[in-house]
C-alpha cells in the first residue's frame, strides 16, 4: 500500500508525501505492485522530470540503475521523455549511460527518437556510446535521420490512430527549447484514450551525433536544417546547434562557404553565415580566422540593410574582442530606430578599450536601462573591463540598490574583483534576498 502511494507521489512531483514515506523508513527499493500504479518510485520520477523527487529517492537510497519490468532504468525513461534535468542528476549518480532494456533501447536511441537535443547533449558529455545498436540494428544516429525527414505530426497519428476515435494535436516548447507536439486520441464512448509526443529537435540530434562520429556533413545540407527550424525553436536552438557544428571545423572550405552565405541576396542566409562564422575556428583562446573575419564584418555594417542581420552582424563583432571594432559597434547602436536589446551591452563591453570615455558613457547608460536583462548584462560588463577607475566603481555601486538581483550580483563581483569594500553590502543583499543559485555563487566566489 505504502509503496503504491510512494510510486504515486513520485509519479506527480508530490515531494512533501514522498518525504514523509521516506523518513517513515520505506524502502525506496521495494516496487509499486498497483494495477495502475506500479514500477520503481525513482522510475515514475524521472519518467516526468521530478527532479526534486529524483534527489530525494537517490539520497534516501534508491538503486539508480534499479530495472522495471522490460528491462527500464530510471535513466531511460528520462531519456524516452525527453528529461535533461532528471537525466543529469541521475548521471551524476552514477547511472549506465549504455544501459538497454530489453528490446536493446539505449538512453541515446530513445533521445534520438524523442527528437531531444537536451538530452543528447547530456548523454553524450557523459560518454554514452554513440555507435550503439539498438535492439532494431540502429545507432543513435539512424534513429534521428529516420525522423529528420518526416512530418511529426502525421507519424505520430500513424503510432495510435484507430477507426473513428477522435484526435487532438497539441504544441508546446520542451525545456530545451524545441517544440514539443502531442497527439491524443479518445474512444468514441469516452472510456479509452492514449497520447503520444515527441519534440521536433531530430535535425539538431542528428547534428550532434554527427559531430560526434567525426561527420563532416556538407554545409549546404546542415544550413538547410538551420534554416528550416529558424523560426519553428523557441530560441532558435537547431539553429545554433548547427552554426556551433560548422564554426568547430576550422577548415577553409568551410569557411569560404559561409562567407559565401554572408554575401547570399537571402537574408535568411546571411544572417546564419554571420553566427556561424562569428566564433569560427576559435580554440584554447586562438581565433585563426580573425584577420579575415573582421573586415568582413566591418563591410557588412555598411553594406547591411536587414536589421535581424544587422543585429547578429553586432554579436559578430563583439565575438571578434579586438577594440578595431569599437567605431563599427558604435555606428550601429547609434543609429536612429535601434532598438537596444541584451546584445549591445555584451559586444560593446567585449571590444571597449579601458580608456574610451565615449564607449564607457555608453556602458554606464545601458547599466541604467529600463530593462533588467540589459541592466544585468551591462553591468557585468563593466564589472568584467580590465580597467579600475571610480567612474567604473561608482557605477557598479550605483547598482547594489537595483531591484534586480542578478544585477547587484554583477555589480558585488566587480566590486569585490577591485577590492571595493561596498562589495560586502551587494553580497550580504543577494545572500538574503534572492535563492537564485547564479547570483549566490557570484557574490560569495573567492
Amino acid at each position: 500500500m505504502h509503496e503504491e502511494q510512494l510510486y504515486r507521489a513520485a509519479l506527480i512531483g508530490d515531494i512533501e508525501t514522498v518525504g514523509k514515506l521516506l523518513a517513515g523508513g520505506l524502502d525506496p527499493n521495494t516496487p509499486s505492485e498497483g494495477q495502475e500504479d506500479s514500477g520503481l518510485a525513482l522510475c515514475a520520477a524521472a519518467s516526468r522530470d521530478r527532479t526534486e523527487v529524483v534527489t530525494a529517492l537517490l539520497a534516501a537510497g534508491a538503486e539508480v540503475d534499479a530495472r522495471e519490468d522490460g528491462g527500464w532504468t530510471a535513466l531511460l525513461w528520462a531519456a524516452a521523455n525527453g528529461h535533461a534535468d532528471a537525466a543529469r542528476l541521475l548521471i551524476e549518480a552514477g547511472a549506465d549511460v549504455n544501459a538497454t532494456n530489453d528490446v536493446g533501447d539505449t538512453p541515446l536511441t530513445l533521445a534520438a527518437s524523442r527528437g531531444a537535443p537536451g538530452v543528447v547533449q547530456v548523454l553524450l558529455e557523459a560518454g554514452a556510446d554513440h555507435e550503439k545498436y539498438d535492439g532494431d540494428g540502429d545507432t543513435a544516429l539512424d534513429v534521428a535521420l529516420g525522423w529528420a525527414g518526416v512530418h511529426l505530426e502525421s507519424a505520430l497519428l500513424d503510432q495510435i490512430e484507430q477507426e473513428g476515435w477522435e484526435y487532438v494535436v497539441a504544441r508546446q516548447y520542451a525545456k530545451d527549447g524545441t517544440e514539443l507536439i502531442t497527439v491524443a486520441g479518445r474512444s468514441p464512448d469516452g472510456e479509452q484514450s492514449e497520447q503520444v509526443q515527441a519534440q521536433r529537435g531530430h535535425a539538431a540530434v542528428a547534428t550532434l551525433l554527427e559531430d560526434a562520429a567525426g561527420i563532416h556533413t556538407p554545409v549546404e545540407q546542415l544550413v538547410a536544417r538551420a534554416l528550416a527550424h529558424r523560426d519553428v525553436d523557441e530560441d532558435a536552438e537547431t539553429w545554433w546547434i548547427v552554426a556551433d557544428s560548422l564554426g568547430k571545423r576550422a577548415d577553409d572550405e568551410t569557411y569560404e562557404a559561409l562567407t559565401r552565405l554572408c554575401l547570399s541576396e537571402d537574408a535568411r542566409e546571411r544572417e546564419f553565415g554571420v553566427d556561424a562564422i562569428a566564433q569560427f575556428g576559435f580554440a584554447d583562446g586562438e581565433k585563426p580566422y580573425l584577420e579575415r573575419t573582421l573586415p568582413l564584418l566591418q563591410k557588412m555594417v555598411t553594406t547591411e540593410g536587414n536589421p535581424q542581420v544587422l543585429r547578429s552582424v553586432l554579436a559578430a563583432l563583439g565575438h571578434q574582442g579586438d577594440p578595431r571594432a569599437l567605431p563599427y559597434v558604435l555606428d550601429i547602436l547609434g543609429r536612429p530606430g535601434h532598438k537596444r536589446t541584451i546584445t549591445d551591452p555584451i559586444a560593446l563591453a567585449d571590444v571597449l578599450p579601458p580608456d574610451h570615455e565615449e564607449g564607457l558613457s555608453l556602458l554606464i547608460s545601458m547599466s541604467e536601462d529600463d530593462d533588467s536583462e540589459i541592466r544585468d548584462w551591462a553591468t557585468a560588463g563593466l564589472a568584467g573591463l580590465a580597467a579600475d577607475t571610480p567612474r567604473i566603481r561608482e557605477a557598479l555601486a550605483a547598482r547594489l540598490s537595483d531591484p534586480d538581483l542578478r544585477t547587484v550580483a554583477e555589480a558585488t563581483r566587480g566590486l569585490a574583483d577591485r577590492g571595493d569594500e561596498r562589495a560586502a553590502q551587494g553580497a550580504g543583499r543577494v545572500l538574503a534576498e534572492s535563492d537564485d543559485e547564479y547570483a549566490r555563487e557570484l557574490v560569495t566566489r573567492p
